[in-house]
């Protein structure tokens, strides 16, 4: 497949990457002379220098046979040029553009198949606003993921020293609650990812991920002792489109919100079109005016400012404060992973967040999506037991996987199945693995899929 993607920013360039690995024709469209450097140091690609709004740099990348167009730049107008670009070609590729401004978004018949006919649009801001809120409505959960259209649920929740299942063995859960249905799927420790063994003992600050179906998740909760309601007071700092977005979500569901925003005219606008949300002009780094705002008793706090640093520096005083739990949004690799030592609960990171949406939409064949999990150390992937595969028509506990491997579901029709030992992988069956990233090749080969489906 020939690619081009328009934008080497984080998204562009941890897409190319991966295309790139598989084998895909991959041509980068970059301006600046810096980032150019850096991707031809690392990256094997084609890289063309220009504005992916200017044809003549399309034509130079090879838009008149491409076959997938990804316009990823910090400027909607760029991207939407670009894909309208094209599409004016004879032969039509698939077109993908990321858009944030709320005005265009608003505007829905410009993505019409008359006008820019985006095969796929992609709203960072609205991405990382929704994971928030899911994190928030699940107790003590630190990451909150969908498969299947939300018939399957990944939770990922550290383990207090007070954890029942402190000290206890995988198998030893599972006896303890037969009934339940989950899987443990990986353990983050000490900056280590482990998938757990019916032997692997469990550990005070471990950060636990299990995947169950949605009535279950009360009961996974209990388990990881996460049962009660940690309280609904939240406190949101930055009231731009995502703390807008969060608010406004989060009192229709009952919640107390507050939110602090620097800028006097975004709060006047917050205050009209927030019902119930208590709006506060002032700055959130401010240690007095957390004071203030009791932020001791705060059951929530949300860092959604435009700068990063101060994302990380409130959501750090808020921690030190005694709040059970943090949320912060970064968009920087570096920052995202330091969050586990520093004692930030939540990474929210909407870039990151495309490249996931992206890269579902963009894979086809027998694997119906794949997710990168903790930091990319982790991978679950949704894909069909083909009749050929080692996989179709045996017992789960008769499947050999190879190493570090775990199947967290069984898809039969429009039912979620959390698989036992005795549930059969029927040939056309969906199934959702979980494996280190560094297993994806011995997989590959186990289930007889083409490489380029992954």
């Amino acid at each position: 497949m020939h690619s081009i993607i328009i934008g080497a920013g984080v998204v562009g360039y941890t897409i190319a990457k991966k295309l790139s690995n598989e084998g895909h024709d991959v041509v980068l469209i970059e301006k600046d002379e810096k980032r150019i450097k850096e991707v031809q140091e690392s990256l094997d690609v084609r890289v063309v220098k220009g504005s992916g709004s200017n044809p003549r740099v399309l034509i130079e990348a090879g838009i008149e046979e491409t076959d997938l167009v990804i316009a990823v730049t910090d400027s909607d107008e760029v991207n939407m040029i670009g894909c309208l670009i094209a599409g004016s070609q004879t032969k039509v590729p698939k077109k993908i553009a990321r858009i944030r401004n709320p005005e265009y978004l608003s505007y829905t018949r410009i993505f019409e198949k008359d006008y820019l006919d985006l095969d796929l649009n992609i709203n960072p801001q609205k991405m990382a606003a929704e994971r928030i809120l899911q994190v928030i409505d699940v107790p003590g959960a630190v990451d909150v993921v969908d498969f299947v259209k939300g018939k399957l649920k990944l939770i990922g929740s550290r383990l207090t020293a007070e954890s029942s299942v402190v000290g206890k063995r995988v198998k030893d859960i599972d006896d303890l609650h037969p009934d339940h249905k989950v899987i443990m799927v990986a353990i983050y420790r000490n900056s280590e990812t482990i998938v757990p063994q019916g032997s692997t003992m469990l550990k005070a600050n471990d950060l636990l991920f299990a995947v169950t179906v949605p009535h279950e998740v009360k009961n996974l909760l209990k388990i990881l002792g996460r049962g009660e309601k940690q309280g609904n007071k939240i406190l949101i700092i930055g009231g731009g489109n995502i703390g807008f977005y969060v608010a406004e979500n989060l009192e229709k569901k009952g919640y107390q919100v507050k939110v602090i925003e620097r800028n006097e005219e975004r709060c006047s606008f917050l205050a009209e079109n927030l019902r119930k949300t208590i709006v506060i002009n002032g700055d959130g780094t401010n240690q007095g005016i957390l004071a203030e705002e009791n932020i001791s008793d705060i059951d929530t706090f949300v860092a959604v400012t435009n700068s990063e640093e101060a994302n990380i520096l409130t959501s750090l005083l808020a921690k030190r404060a005694g709040v059970a739990r943090c949320i912060s949004l970064v968009d920087k690799p570096e920052y995202v992973s330091m969050f586990p030592t520093v004692g930030i609960d939540v990474a929210v990171s909407p870039r990151l967040s495309s490249v996931s949406v992206i890269l579902q939409f963009i894979r086809k064949g027998m694997v119906i999506s794949v997710t990168t999990l903790m930091e990319e150390r982790m991978e679950a992937i949704e894909t069909v037991a083909l009749e050929t595969s080692e996989i179709a028509g045996k017992r789960v506990r008769n499947i050999r996987f190879p190493k570090d491997v775990l199947i967290g579901a069984v898809i039969k029709g429009e039912e979620v199945l959390i698989p036992e030992g005795d549930t059969m992988v029927d040939p056309g069956d969906g199934v959702v693995l979980f494996l280190l990233s560094k297993s994806v090749p011995k997989l590959e080969k186990f289930l007889m899929v083409k490489p380029e489906f992954f």
